[in-house]
């Protein structure tokens, strides 16, 4: 059952989020790591560079899952990135959001955990459609369980494994765009 967030727990995990990124800056201008401090301020822009285009994708059920899974996740650490800003596009969004969430529940429970395990995705809207990349690095200790997962027939999606090892999973998906 997934979890329903109200307001206060997203601020609660948001304001969480950002007192450490304070406290990581604020860190390292303490040592004197300049360079540091202001690395780990790039790496704010260019996330929040990411939560935009993804916000401005029109898809919102599947940001919300992005932008709260590395709170639902433990895990895994997500990143994910929209490789060009686009215009609005109709899809069917519940596809891929179901499809990522039972995605995530699957590597969840074949992942090991307390792991560097992370996955990070790359969506890339075209004019015939949205590619979604999925690329996962860690330590997978239930390859069956994932090869079920991207072989189950009542899929009805277009997953193509590019990469399957104990180590690495690359999985592309394609959603077509929806003509008016």
């Amino acid at each position: 059952m997934e979890k329903e967030w109200d307001i206060v727990e997203v601020l609660r995990h948001s304001r969480h989020d950002w007192l450490n990124r304070l406290q990581l800056i604020k860190g390292n201008l303490d040592l004197n790591r300049i360079d540091r401090a202001k690395a780990v301020i790039d790496e704010i822009i260019i996330e929040a560079q990411h939560e935009s285009k993804l916000s401005n994708l029109k898809m919102p059920l599947f940001a919300s899952l992005l932008l709260k899974s590395n709170w639902e996740n433990p895990s895994f650490k997500l990143e994910y990135e929209v490789l060009q800003d686009s215009e609005s596009f109709q899809m069917n969004e519940e596809l891929i959001t179901n499809w990522t969430y039972h995605f995530f529940k699957c590597l969840n429970e074949a992942i090991e955990i307390f792991q560097e395990n992370h996955l990070s995705i790359s969506i890339d809207p075209q004019s015939e459609g949205v590619r979604f990349f999925f690329d996962f690095s860690g330590i997978i200790i239930k390859s069956k369980l994932i090869e079920a997962f991207l072989s189950d027939p009542k899929n009805q999606l277009d997953v193509v494994v590019k990469e399957f090892s104990k180590s690495e999973l690359g999985v592309e998906v394609f959603i077509p765009i929806q003509k008016k």
